[in-house]
């Protein structure tokens, strides 16, 4: 079962397919099944053409896997995943030229 930990909506910088990227959504999953957990941080970006634009695409789509093996979600691990997880973002998306404007929020986090 995939849980979404953490999402939310930025401004951002970034070209992918000829097209012109200036939002981005990212998230932190929690993926759990038979007593496995898996936590992965993602980002993807797209066009954002007009407020209301939240229209996500798939191919300009950046994910790492945190952590991958047994046990159960844990509040104490996500803080932790959370506490580091720009920098996470901002590492991964960094060597594709991309940028995420973490100070202008589109919307509000959604926290699950």
């Amino acid at each position: 079962m995939v849980t979404n930990v953490y999402e939310q909506y930025f401004e951002a910088c970034h070209e992918a397919s000829g097209v012109k990227r200036r939002a981005v959504l990212v998230m932190l999953t929690a993926d759990s099944e038979a007593g496995n957990i898996r936590y992965e941080a993602a980002a993807t970006f797209f066009p954002h053409k007009d407020p209301e634009d939240f229209a996500v695409s798939y191919d300009d789509f950046f994910s790492k896997v945190l952590f991958e093996g047994k046990g159960r979600r844990s509040k104490k691990r996500e803080a932790a995943f959370l506490e580091s997880f720009r920098e996470e973002i901002d590492s991964l998306v960094s060597g594709a030229g991309a940028e995420v404007y973490w100070d202008k929020p589109l919307r509000e986090a959604r926290i699950g």
